[in-house]
């Protein structure tokens, strides 16, 4: 148990406080009432937003931090966490859509905060460098089960109460009914009942002590089977030379960071908090060596895998913010393998958990100034793709103007403006999308499917060519013809006709696209595409008829 093998010697934490149950129910039943009463009166103002903000994020950090010994300096604490996701949650929702991204930031301020905590219980704000790695160990887990079964038991009270709510209706009796729709019940019932459990579990941090190592030991179980299949899966990757990855660069980021974090949190399970407490089995611990190696070739290639969307679409305000997770992942993976030949099979474990602290600190800092108005990456993407339509580097036709006008923000908007003012193509393009009331025109996004015919009778078919226009609604501006063309290797195979081309589009067998092809463009300009009109006629290969006439090149 971490209070036992190693020195956890912020007490305060540990104490048994009766009055800590009573006090958290309070404030947590308060917080929810006042929380619950805010955003459904004037929870889409900026001030009403940071008020919710405040008071929510001060009372959560109240049930971690509140103790009999220094309860200013908790207080003191909460009320200065409360102010920073305040004012977060103030710039998200005064700026509107002038800058983009701003889930993004206030999700790096939650991240802030859930730092922060344990940091804050380990005294790192006194010790700084000099604090036992332990003891921020021992904070982070207990604070994650302490959590964990807080809202377990607020779930429990939940159907506890809807239990009741029937059993007395079954007498007429309706007064646990209208309680519940009573307006600010729901809030106060989730606060008093998370408060409350949380004091309870915070009063026996011993037992969570012991359920935090039942938790680890889960865990280092699951450690020795997730490595192998890490292990194999960057053998089959390094041995293909990626070309299945770079397939699927849509979904590969993500996958691989998920994979990446999975292997820390399975890796420190084995490793713990010192040598005593870590796990005696030999396979567990090359388990454990295994993933911590794993981490920098993971994050590598999803640093590759993000670089060829950026290469092929270039830069995005959520593409920065996956660069960031990329980076910071990247440096942990880096401080591994720097621990790994350092302390070599000997003390690996030790340089591990230095690793962690340090990087936790600068992960925090990162997070709280990514979270606050200083770097904006609307204002990065836009003079990035415009510095790519200038070189040339994507074709007038395809340059997204419609991401400048929505997905940036002001910036965005300012460099339309700018190419609007210019002559040809781009300014003609750029003044229409300047001039765009929604996202995509009506016409574009036709979720009705209206307008598009699937001259097909395949129900998996359909659904992914529904899910593709709706994320592509070029594919079909006004209306087309959706033809199935069988299967093309490993993929299906459709064509998007519409009066303007002939799209052809792959999918794999999960449903997802590839890359789109160019547009093949019609030959005759004059046909009619509609359902009914569109054959497909045996040739010398393949190719469409409309009205009986040749249309668009031969796909075979």
């Amino acid at each position: 148990m971490a209070t036992e093998s190693s020195s956890v010697d912020n007490t305060a934490t540990l104490d048994d406080w009766p009055l800590r149950p009573w006090l958290l129910a309070g404030i947590g039943g308060l917080a929810g009432l006042v929380v619950h009463l805010i955003l459904e009166s004037n929870g889409e103002s900026p001030w009403g937003a940071a008020l919710a903000a405040a008071i929510f994020f001060a009372a959560a950090a109240s049930g971690f931090v509140l103790n009999p010994r220094r309860w200013k300096e908790a207080a003191l604490f909460c009320l200065g966490l409360g102010v920073v996701m305040g004012g977060i949650a103030w710039l998200a929702v005064d700026s509107g859509d002038s800058v983009a991204g701003k889930e993004f930031a206030f999700a790096a301020g939650v991240f802030f905060s859930l730092l922060a905590i344990p940091l804050f219980q380990a005294d790192f704000h006194r010790k700084r460098w000099a604090t036992p790695y332990a003891e921020t160990h021992f904070h982070v887990w207990s604070d994650a089960v302490s959590a964990g079964g807080a809202l377990a038991f607020v779930l429990l009270s939940w159907l506890l109460l809807f239990l009741l709510q029937a059993l007395f209706s079954l007498v007429g009796f309706e007064f646990i009914e209208t309680l519940i729709d009573t307006n600010g019940f729901g809030g106060f019932f989730i606060g008093v009942t998370f408060g409350a459990a949380m004091g309870v579990l915070r009063n026996q941090l011993g037992i969570i002590g012991t359920l935090q190592r039942v938790v680890m030991l889960v865990f280092s179980l699951l450690a020795v089977p997730f490595a192998l299949a890490i292990l194999f899966f960057l053998f089959v990757l390094i041995a293909t030379g990626g070309s299945a990855l770079w397939d699927a660069t849509d979904s590969a980021t993500p996958v691989l960071l998920a994979c990446a974090l999975g292997c820390f949190v399975l890796a420190n399970a084995v490793v713990r908090d010192d040598d005593e407490a870590r796990s005696d089995n030999v396979v567990m611990r090359y388990a454990a060596l295994a993933l911590s190696a794993s981490i920098l070739p993971l994050t590598v290639f999803a640093a590759i895998s993000m670089g060829i969307r950026i290469d092929q679409h270039g830069l995005s305000p959520e593409r920065l913010w996956a660069l960031v997770a990329i980076a910071l992942a990247t440096a942990y993976g880096l401080a591994y393998w720097v621990g790994l030949a350092r302390g070599r099979l000997s003390n690996w474990s030790h340089y591990l958990r230095r690793a962690n602290l340090h990087l936790a600190v600068v992960s925090c800092v990162i997070a709280l100034l990514l979270a606050l108005p200083i770097l904006d990456f609307g204002g990065i993407s836009a003079r990035q793709q415009v510095a790519r339509l200038n070189a040339g580097e994507v074709a007038v036709d395809e340059f997204d103007f419609a991401a400048l006008r929505w997905d940036f923000g002001d910036a965005g908007r300012d460099a339309l403006a700018r190419l609007a003012e210019g002559d040809g193509r781009v300014a003609e393009l750029a003044a229409k999308a300047a001039e765009m009331e929604q996202r995509y025109p009506m016409e574009m996004r036709d979720t009705s499917f209206g307008e598009v015919a699937i001259e097909f009778d395949d129900p998996q078919l359909e659904q992914w060519v529904r899910d593709y226009v709706e994320e592509y609604p070029w594919a079909c501006r006004t209306k087309c013809v959706v033809m199935d063309l069988g299967t093309k290797g490993n993929r299906r195979h459709v064509a998007f006709l519409s009066e303007r081309n002939v799209q052809h589009v792959t999918f794999r067998d999960d449903g997802v696209p590839d890359p789109p092809a160019a547009p093949i463009d019609p030959i005759p300009d004059d046909v009619d595409v509609a359902p009914g009109n569109v054959e497909i006629r045996e040739w010398t290969g393949r190719r469409f008829y409309v009205d009986g006439q040749p249309f668009g090149e031969p796909f075979e």
